[in-house]
């Protein structure tokens, strides 16, 4: 399972990050695709790299699998596990834009500049069940993707394409965004404030101390319930001004809905813990990531590789 958040500082910088949650990792690294790179899109719709890319992930047949990354033009896109939701085209579509599923971070990262860009070419495309090979087969995933100014998801179920405007800027796992959205509903007592003192009869009541308000929160690692935690932590976390302060935010707010091990079994009788929790930041074009065995945070950014190289770059 996994989180995602999206928020931009005051200069209008975008800041997306995201939790990976599952029982082990994959033996992910992260990604420098320059713009020399040629990739291998099985139907076309990566014909080069228009935009350098850095971000998380691993790379099969020479081809990077991202599970986030942003670009030099300050867009970032990351996937989210969806299972019994998302659906796939089985087979490319004629006239399409068909986009195996292995490589949609990849087409929207190194195609686009902007949310509304990505929106506009959406609308014309078939995201299809293309493995990279027999090992890894298509993870069945939706996506957000922001910039400086918004975010969206995508969505593609056994209706098509369905593309939301993501406008509290968070994301979780299934069941869909729309349902997400309306649950926040639920929770609209939910607010950082101070309770006054209440008076019944003779007693005079107090609370015992900050956060009262927030009760009726939810704490569990459910999706649903990380989705309006999330939410609410990202909504209220205060504006910051620098590069620190700001990813110093992002982390500090994904811990809110990070997974420890041993407290959530999968099906399987596996537990679910953080994996790591990876940001991109367009003010710096840099990627940060913390691991559940080290918290401590580390970063690479786009300037310390050629990003018009022809191979891939992996740290």
């Amino acid at each position: 399972m996994c989180t995602g958040i999206r928020f931009s500082d005051g200069d209008g910088h975008l800041y997306l990050a995201r939790n990976l949650d599952w029982t082990s990792g994959y033996g992910e690294r992260v990604v420098l695709t320059p713009t020399g790179y040629a990739p291998r899109s099985p139907f076309g719709a990566v014909r080069d790299i228009r935009h350098a890319v850095i971000g998380m992930g691993i790379v099969q047949e020479d081809t990077p699998l991202y599970f986030d990354c942003g670009n030099d033009a300050g867009l970032a896109v990351a996937g989210l596990n969806f299972p019994g939701y998302a659906q796939y085209a089985a087979e490319p579509a004629d006239g399409a834009t068909n986009v195996a599923a292995f490589e949609f971070p990849l087409w929207v990262a190194s195609q686009f500049s902007t949310v509304d860009e990505v929106e506009a070419a959406l609308g014309d495309v078939v995201i299809v069940d293309r493995p990279i090979n027999e090992t890894y087969p298509s993870s069945l995933l939706h996506w957000i993707i922001g910039d400086a100014t918004r975010a969206v998801v995508v969505e593609y179920t056994a209706d098509g394409m369905q593309v939301f405007d993501d406008d509290v800027d968070v994301l979780a796992n299934q069941p869909g965004f729309d349902w997400h959205h309306e649950n926040l509903r639920n929770h609209l007592n939910v607010t950082p404030d101070f309770p006054d003192e209440v008076v019944l009869d003779r007693a005079r009541l107090s609370p015992f101390g900050s956060g009262a308000c927030m009760r009726g929160l939810p704490g569990d690692y459910s999706s649903p319930s990380r989705f309006v935690r999330a939410a609410y932590v990202n909504a209220h976390y205060p504006q910051k001004a620098s590069e620190e302060e700001n990813v110093s935010r992002t982390f500090h707010t994904l811990q809110q809905v990070a997974m420890v091990d041993g407290c959530a079994a999968m099906g399987s009788g596996e537990f679910e813990k953080t994996i790591y929790t990876g940001l991109f930041s367009s003010r710096t074009a840099t990627y940060y990531w913390n691991t559940y065995d080290d918290p401590a945070i580390r970063s690479v950014s786009m300037a310390d590789h050629a990003p018009d190289a022809t191979e891939l770059a992996l740290v």
